[in-house]
């Protein structure tokens, strides 16, 4: 017999400031860093799309390493604590010499900006696949676990709604240059300031969610696994798991959608929507969408409950590529924030997958005898920082392709180009993030199966 497990609201609170922490250190290059690099730093279409696909290629060999170097790690702070404890101030020191201005040219301008993105990146990762392993050691029941992912989602949106409102304004206070009506413009000042002070803000964060989540079930969990297993040999063993491969493959597709179009959203307000103070938009119309996902989160308990997380995670993908749809359909200033707070409700999808991923989990253990924490959260951070790359590599050069001139008017052709790699490509991608779902059989039911048999030591094998 299983044992219900509780709750605890201290638990929920000291996980979300995890996610807060991520937030505050990724939102700066997930939403600017291409409109910092074309518009202030002036690196050409073909220089981002070699440092995107150059970071890219290296994370597919770092993300799966660190991920296995931490179900690997034992020390006095847990197998991913550590990363978290001092991992973060690292994090803090790229973060801001990412958005740093160097005063060089040519290649060497190049050089830099690769350096810091890449160093950026390896510990996000660190970081960040500590925190999502986290979530599956510190809670062994299904809904608790969905719990924890609500919170995390509540964690994201509440972030979320604070940077909306304070990161554009906060980096046009600090910014000293104004076009030709007056207004002010982002510059490379506004950037970095903006950068520092979320990055100092971010560390001590980490350090909260850390103290606060003790790895409760790791040794439980763990118990009479063969843990001593290489890297390749890891990866073909996460593999053979198909409820997990489905999962990670959609929240892969879902991460390069949502997160990938974020990136690209500042160019269909500024010039596709535009007017006399377009950037005066970007601040609303993104508060606009973390106000509405926030709600889609709040009410996750219920709906996942009610129609099942894979269900109701269908229903909104949905709606999120309706809504991208009519934004291509109406590129104006009445639809820019009904049609915002639809795609926002439905972002809120994104916080299902860690629900699932601890599910699938669970049937890994009970299928292969295998569980891999580190693993699954380096593949779920790979999928957000190839988002990332997909606007900075492919969104650069689609944008370049149709026309698009930084810091000028846009021609009526270039805004038609704009709207399609912001909005219709996104479309698409969202319906192939909903296929893998198909898929997936775990159900809360199937769950509860699960977790008895291995309760009561028994595996698919014994069947």
């Amino acid at each position: 017999m299983t044992t219900q497990e509780k709750t605890n609201p201290k638990l929920l609170v000291s996980y979300s400031l995890g996610e807060i922490a991520c937030q505050m250190s990724w939102y700066m290059i997930n939403t600017y860093l291409m409109a910092f690099y074309t518009d202030v730093v002036t690196l050409s279409a073909g220089a981002i799309s070699m440092i995107m696909l150059i970071a890219r290629v290296w994370d597919t060999i770092n993300d799966p390493m660190m991920g296995n170097i931490a179900d690997h790690t034992k020390s006095r702070w847990g197998r991913f604590r550590p990363y978290m404890i001092f991992g973060a101030p690292v994090l803090a020191i790229f973060n801001i010499l990412t958005f740093t201005v160097f005063p060089v040219t040519g290649w060497l301008k190049v050089a830099l900006a690769l350096a810091t993105y890449v160093g950026a990146g390896m510990a996000y990762t660190a970081c960040s696949i500590a925190y999502q392993a986290l979530q599956n050691v510190i809670a062994i029941d299904s809904r608790v676990r969905m719990n924890l992912a609500t919170a995390r989602g509540f964690g994201s949106q509440l972030i979320g709604i604070v940077l909306s409102l304070v990161a554009m304004p906060m980096i046009l206070h600090f910014s000293r240059t104004m076009n030709a009506e007056g207004a002010k413009i982002a510059d490379a000042k506004g950037y970095f300031v903006a950068t520092v002070i979320l990055s100092v803000l971010m560390v001590p964060l980490f350090w909260l969610c850390a103290a606060g989540c003790k790895e409760t079930y790791t040794e439980k969990l763990h118990a009479g696994h063969q843990e001593k297993i290489g890297f390749l040999q890891s990866v073909k063993e996460l593999v053979k798991n198909d409820q997990l491969l489905m999962v990670v493959l959609a929240t892969v597709f879902g991460a390069i959608c949502v997160s990938g179009r974020m990136g690209m959203l500042f160019y269909y307000i500024v010039y596709v929507v535009g007017g006399d103070n377009p950037f005066a938009l970007i601040s609303p119309t993104f508060t606009t969408m973390t106000v509405a996902a926030l709600i889609g989160v709040i009410i996750l308990p219920w709906t996942t409950k009610w129609f099942g997380k894979r269900n109701w995670m269908l229903i909104l993908n949905a709606v999120m590529v309706t809504g991208f749809i009519l934004m291509y359909l109406f590129p104006t200033k009445q639809f820019l924030f009904p049609l915002s707070f639809i795609c926002g409700v439905a972002n809120s999808g994104a916080n299902i997958c860690p629900g699932m991923i601890g599910d699938s989990l669970e049937y890994g253990d009970w299928k292969l005898g295998k569980r891999q924490e580190g693993l699954v959260a380096s593949f779920l951070s790979f999928g957000v920082k190839l988002a990332t790359a997909f606007v900075g590599s492919v969104g650069v050069l689609l944008l370049s392709a149709v026309g698009y001139v930084p810091n000028a008017a846009q021609t009526p052709a270039a805004c038609r180009g704009i709207n399609i790699v912001v909005n219709i490509i996104p479309a698409v991608i969202g319906v192939l993030s909903m296929v893998p779902l198909f898929w997936y059989k775990l159900d809360d039911k199937r769950v509860s199966e699960i977790r008895a048999d291995l309760e009561a030591g028994k595996h698919a094998w014994d069947k």
